[in-house]
């Protein structure tokens, strides 16, 4: 496909839906793999609390899979994309995946958002045999070795989490408060962060669930400012996290605030500018707005080159759908020119060492196979301005 027929493609898929051009694929229910394409589903939230951050991610797969297309594609075959919004809800996720499955229209599966949304594709994805490449969750619970069709990017909340509370006790900061996102993502963060803070001691400030709306984010800011906090974990993302950030940080602006990498998305940084002082936030992947970064200009290339939305180029949700997507490119080449699914398996699990120059992804010999363990911190002053 040209560049020119995949823009035309994504602009009358829009004018249908309302949609922005890069945050949906509207297709007709066809075979998942022929002669001349495969396509993959994507049930993965457009709108709601992350409905921006996967919004991002579509964009960021949406360019790699143009590039290659343009390029041929994989064997001969188009590389294209089913997406079907879930709101960041777990049954919609359920029913999505059934439903384009009962359809027999997607070959694999690509990014998941959510914890509670993988727990709940979980059984069909291994039941039925399909591969299913970069889940945006770091859930520890998620990893077992009976996952043998999941392919993670991502490292785990677990290991993010002691990478940041050794971060608050080398600064010497006690009183620690933890609020967590009042869901499965956010309970299993708590349990983390919880085992960390126990293991060295470090007296606690309290343990307050914000709503996956935030519609309680400024009464819990009140509760927590209130303890008067040495600092304050974040098991939160989403516009849920924000609520809770711009109610609490002018009441205690000298509190330093730590997350981790799904805690503020992209798209929420900037309705934080006046409140970055002091925030922390653990990274896996490399800063999507730094020019020093190979993999980075490698993304901000393809996504220029595919007509994608100026904005998305700094985005981290772009540049981790984008990485989603070269791995399951590298997948569909590996299967060879007859693929199936459990040669595309084959071919993730057999990924050793793809190399994107500052960034390397490899899977194991087995099961659960994660693609790297980078683990960065950065640490951000005021305007959204990361100085480290």
């Amino acid at each position: 496909m040209s560049r020119r027929q995949f823009l035309l493609r994504a602009t009358q898929a829009v004018a249908a839906t309302g949609l922005p051009v890069w945050a949906h694929t509207a297709t007709a229910a066809e075979e998942a793999l022929t002669a001349r394409s495969v396509t993959l589903g994507c049930s993965i939230a457009l709108t709601g609390p992350l409905g921006q951050a996967g919004i991002e991610q579509v964009a960021g797969m949406k360019a790699a899979f143009a590039e290659l297309n343009q390029a041929g594609g994989v064997n001969g075959r188009e590389v294209r994309l089913e997406v079907k919004d879930d709101a960041y809800v777990a049954a919609r996720t359920l029913q999505n995946v059934t439903e384009m499955l009962d359809a027999q229209s997607v070959f694999a599966l690509i990014s998941p958002l959510g914890t509670a949304n993988t727990a709940a594709i979980l059984p069909i994805i291994e039941s039925k045999g399909i591969p299913t490449v970069g889940p945006v969750t770091g859930a520890t619970s998620l990893r077992s070795q009976e996952a043998r069709h999941v392919f993670f990017l991502r490292p785990t909340y677990r290991e993010e989490t002691q990478r940041l509370v050794k971060q608050v006790v080398d600064m010497g900061l006690k009183r620690i408060a933890v609020v967590y996102l009042d869901n499965p993502f956010g309970k299993e963060v708590l349990k983390d962060m919880s085992r960390a803070l126990d293991e060295i001691k470090v007296e606690r400030a309290g343990e307050y669930a914000l709503a996956v709306d935030g519609k309680n984010g400024t009464e819990l800011a009140d509760k927590v400012a209130a303890e008067r906090p040495g600092a304050v974990l974040l098991a939160t993302t989403g516009t849920a996290n924000t609520a809770f950030v711009q109610a609490f940080r002018p009441k205690a602006p000298g509190v330093p605030l730590a997350g981790l990498s799904v805690t503020v998305v992209s798209s929420e940084l900037p309705k934080l500018a006046a409140n970055t002082r002091g925030l922390a936030l653990v990274q896996v992947f490399p800063d999507a707005t730094s020019q020093k970064s190979v993999l980075v200009r490698k993304f901000q290339s393809s996504m220029k080159a595919t007509g994608a939305l100026p904005a998305y180029l700094t985005s981290g949700s772009a540049l981790e759908g984008w990485l989603n997507a070269q791995i399951m490119i590298e997948g569909l080449k590996n299967a060879g020119k007859e693929p199936t699914r459990e040669r595309l398996r084959a071919g993730l699990a057999g990924i050793r060492a793809l190399s994107f120059g500052d960034f390397n992804i490899g899977f194991g010999n087995k099961a659960p196979y994660i693609g790297s363990d980078a683990i960065y911190l950065a640490i951000y002053a005021d305007n959204g301005r990361r100085v480290s």
